[in-house]
């Protein structure tokens, strides 16, 4: 679930009021979000990179709001504020239209053939704004540049792709020119930016817009050109769109012309562009900004919701929800979803908007009319079990995230291959969850080192999934639940580790580098299968985790004891 921060001023300027910290609190669990935190700028950088890194960051207070996946229109203040005062019946439902054709035609943009291969989906909108664009909306609502990106820019533009030697431009905020190939290793130390370098690094030929006089607008999706940079006296906003995906496109488009047209001269008035695509010859009109309509019943939505409400009840409820509803025929509406509404796709949404307008606190808590018994998943009951038997034994049970760094599951397990079998987290925001683990050893060592100075000796054990890659299943990957145990002592106490054994499996020496040579067993269960090692942790893992004592571990996969 994202989670926007908002200056409390700028939410107090589009609310045109003061809401106390409790009154918003409630106001956004009325609409279904949830206040998760009040910060300021300055905490906030201090809190993920230490003290002293907040610079010049003002102490103004900044409420994250955790926003449902599905609903981009919520992504920025102008969204939110909108919906939110929709919803309080302060203001109506905006009516998105189109401004008459100039006399000279719709602008045109021209798409190159050879855009194809690179970054093929190209939307764009005209506006004439009285302010410049709020420079947060690109951020908030093209989260993933793989997908989707945004620029803003002014005048005619043309779509190319080149080679990036032969791309030279002043990048945004940048005091000189660079080529294409100069800029892929400026970026490779942005923080931001050098995770989505990869989406065109690899193309003979990179994405670049150009205006009428030759001039680099921008690169998408990596960055946008200083020449079309826009100031406070910026009137009229040319803005474009690139894509992978043609579906991401109009979403976004549609989504930043609605938010953004409160500002145009004609508030929620804009120009549409004419997008014509030289390979096909194919011309078309964008943004779409289409109102779509449904048909649905009352009693279908009163029974998913448990409800029973009139139609016009139901129809007053949907129109504070942004959904213009009306009752066409008994106990049936017609529902006309605005091009901001783009998570409205199945009856189920429009009864999750019913409920959220009537009230989650209003709805009557009842026993459910079906008895269900549930049981306990194979897997679950045989941990459960091993759980308890082996806290009578004296071990402390650890719980660990699933996540952890590159270096936890292979230079520090002195593992070189296990990086090819994680799972890595795209873009991720800190060192630490970088991929998801491949073992369970790094966390139980990690909890080993945060607890040296209590008495000796500790023996910890963790039963939890490690996730690996698996082609066979339909997302690339698998859950696997194994035991792991640490023992750590003066000495490294094998036979305590190694006196837990029991029937259905055995041992037999081997050697893994992440044990010590000649203190290394494999365990091998049911039907010859490998189920994991034990031994004597090697010296190089124990101080790689900054630990000083000698330590025997275990870990085996326990799904073939099922």
């Amino acid at each position: 679930m994202p989670t926007v921060g908002i200056k409390k001023v700028i939410l107090d300027k589009h609310f045109n009021r003061v809401y106390s910290e409790k009154e918003f609190d409630e106001l956004c669990f009325e609409y279904g979000l949830e206040l998760d935190e009040i910060t300021s700028e300055k905490a906030a950088v201090e809190k993920e990179r230490g003290a002293g890194a907040s610079g010049d960051l003002n102490d103004q207070e900044v409420y994250k709001i955790d926003i449902p996946a599905n609903r981009y229109d919520l992504l920025s203040v102008e969204g939110l504020a909108r919906a939110i005062r929709i919803f309080k019946q302060e203001v109506p439902a905006p009516e998105y239209k189109f401004a008459e054709v100039p006399k000279g035609g719709l602008q045109k943009i021209i798409v190159k053939k050879e855009t194809a291969a690179v970054r093929p989906q190209l939307r764009f909108l005209y506006r004439s704004a009285r302010q410049a664009a709020p420079k947060h909306l690109p951020q908030a609502h093209s989260c993933s540049y793989r997908n989707a990106r945004l620029g803003h820019h002014s005048g005619t533009v043309e779509y190319r792709a080149e080679a990036p030697k032969d791309i030279k431009f002043k990048p945004l905020n940048q005091t000189k020119e660079y080529t294409a190939e100069e800029l892929m290793t400026l970026y490779s130390s942005d923080s931001h930016l050098k995770a989505y370098l990869p989406i065109i690094q690899n193309h003979p030929r990179y994405p670049v817009i150009y205006d009428k006089n030759g001039v680099v607008c921008s690169m998408p999706p990596i960055i946008n050109g200083e020449h079309s940079k826009i100031t406070l006296k910026t009137k009229n906003v040319f803005i474009e769109a690139t894509a992978t995906d043609k579906q991401k496109a109009f979403v976004v488009l549609d989504t930043i012309v609605a938010l953004f047209s409160q500002y145009c001269a004609k508030p929620f008035t804009v120009e549409q562009v004419e997008v014509i695509y030289e390979e096909t010859g194919v011309k078309e009109v964008y943004p779409l900004l289409s109102y779509r309509e449904m048909t649905v019943t009352t009693p279908e939505i009163n029974t998913k919701i448990g409800l029973s409400l009139q139609d016009s009840e139901m129809a007053t409820l949907l129109n504070k929800m942004s959904l213009k509803a009306e009752v066409v025929a008994k106990e049936t509406m017609k529902i006309v979803v605005p091009p901001t509404r783009h998570d409205i796709l199945h009856a189920c949404d429009i009864a999750e908007d019913v409920g959220v307008a009537f009230g989650y606190n209003n709805l009557v808590l009842r026993l459910p009319e079906s008895n269900t018994v549930a049981v306990a998943f194979p897997i679950n009951k045989l941990c459960d079990n091993l759980r308890i038997e082996i806290a009578a034994a004296g071990w402390t049970e650890a719980l660990n995230f699933a996540l952890c760094s590159r270096d936890d599951i292979s230079s520090k397990l002195r593992q070189s291959e296990a990086l090819n079998q994680a799972v890595h987290i795209g873009n991720p925001k800190t060192l630490e969850f970088q991929v998801a683990r491949t073992s369970l050893l790094p966390g139980l060592l990690k909890t080993l080192a945060s607890n040296r100075d209590m008495p000796l000796p500790l023996k910890l054990f963790e039963l939890q999934d490690v996730i690996v890659k698996d082609p066979s299943t339909d997302v690339g990957a698998r859950n696997e639940r194994r035991l792991a145990s640490v023992f750590y002592n003066k000495s490294a106490g094998f036979e305590v580790i190694q006196a837990k054994d029991g029937t259905g499996y055995y041992i037999e020496a081997d050697e893994n580098p992440t044990y010590f040579p000649g203190r290394c067993a494999k365990i091998v269960g049911p039907k010859g299968v490998l189920l994991g090692h034990i031994g004597a942790l090697h010296p190089e893992v124990i101080t790689s985790f900054g630990l000083t004592l000698p330590c025997a571990a275990v870990e085996f996969n326990v799904e073939p004891f099922l």
